[in-house]
């Protein structure tokens, strides 16, 4: 983290900010979208990460954070609403050290410049040329490299980029057309990618039912890691927040194999 001099920013210039710049209104979530739990008021130091889990809170605190701002917050819904277990642990280092926590989900998967899609295309280099599914979260596009011709190819691309296999289900020597890709837990966006016109599919996780109907459409899935193809919006926001406010910004990366 840069150890220049800053100057804080409120937080709640900030959390009005977020929700104006990722249009939090327009989706209907499965969490709260925003401040998720109040800390000290003003903020300098900002710890951005996938998941607000117990390690990256410890690394927070240790780094001297005043806020975090995730990806995979807390307060699910149909999650059991009692603060006890994990959940104590989390929200008992969160209040004891008064620091901030911000959640962005959907908004965050959705978002054109700093969204999780188009940050993982970025890092494939794949050309978005439309969009698919409910709130237009799915992303279509082509590859920018001629050398990635193949489903094969693109696994393999994908592995570099990602630093882990991904799992393909199809024929590896199918020649690449049209592309669609969702981050994350997006398996049930399939069959919208299907009825765009893709003929391959690129998500975080897989499901066994996403399995058969893959194969049955005839249209490969590579399944690359819900957290692995999450890594990047988180990192593009903080890095935009941190040159608007002149904060400072440090992506910490809790490794995670799913």
């Amino acid at each position: 983290m840069s150890q220049k001099s800053v100057n804080p920013v409120s937080r709640i210039k900030l959390a009005e900010y977020l929700a104006e710049a990722l249009n939090i209104t327009q989706f209907r979530d499965y969490c709260p979208n925003g401040l998720q739990v109040e800390g000290r008021p003003e903020i300098r130091r900002l710890v951005t990460g996938v998941t607000a889990s117990l390690a990256l809170l410890e690394a927070a605190v240790d780094s001297g954070a005043d806020a975090v701002l995730v990806h995979h917050g807390y307060f699910w819904r149909g999650e059991d609403a009692r603060v006890i277990g994990s959940k104590y642990k989390r929200l008992k280092l969160l209040l004891t050290h008064d620091i901030n926590l911000f959640a962005y989900h959907l908004p965050l998967d959705a978002h054109a410049e700093f969204g999780n899609n188009v940050q993982l295309a970025q890092q494939l280099g794949l050309l978005p040329n439309g969009r698919f599914g409910e709130d237009n979260l799915g992303w279509l596009g082509r590859v920018s490299d001629p050398q990635v011709s193949t489903v094969g190819e693109l696994a393999g691309l994908i592995e570099r980029q990602l630093h882990r296999a991904p799992v393909l289900i199809g024929d590896p020597s199918q020649r690449l057309a049209q592309i669609a890709w969702c981050t994350g837990a997006a398996q049930n966006l399939l069959g919208d990618a299907i009825a765009a016109g893709a003929g391959v599919y690129i998500s975080g996780e897989i499901s066994e039912p996403t399995v058969h109907l893959a194969r049955e459409a005839g249209v490969a899935y590579l399944a690359a890691g819900h957290h692995a193809t999450e890594r990047y919006g988180v990192q593009a926001l903080g890095r935009h927040l941190a040159e608007r406010f002149g904060l400072q910004h440090q992506f910490i990366d809790i490794d995670n194999p799913v």
